[in-house]
C-alpha cells in the first residue's frame, strides 16, 4: 500500500529493543502492522475500526487464554 510507505512506523515502548516485536503505522484510512525483523516481508493492513476493536479486546483481556 502506497499510503503506508509514507507513514510513520512505531514500535511499542514496551518491546524491550530485542527486535522481536511488531510495528504499527496509522493513517486515516488504514492501519499497517509488520514484523520488525523483516520489514520488507509483508504488511498486514486493516481498517482503523478493526484495529481499534482488536486493541480494545487486548486491553480488556478478552483474548487471554
Amino acid at each position: 500500500m502506497e499510503e503506508l510507505t509514507r507513514a510513520a512506523w512505531r514500535v511499542s515502548s514496551r518491546s524491550g529493543g530485542q527486535g522481536q516485536c511488531v510495528e504499527v503505522a496509522l493513517t486515516s484510512n488504514v492501519v499497517g502492522v509488520r514484523d520488525t525483523k523483516n520489514r520488507n516481508g509483508g504488511t498486514l493492513a486493516v481498517a482503523p475500526e478493526i484495529w481499534t476493536g482488536f486493541v480494545t479486546k487486548i486491553k480488556h483481556g478478552e483474548l487471554d487464554h
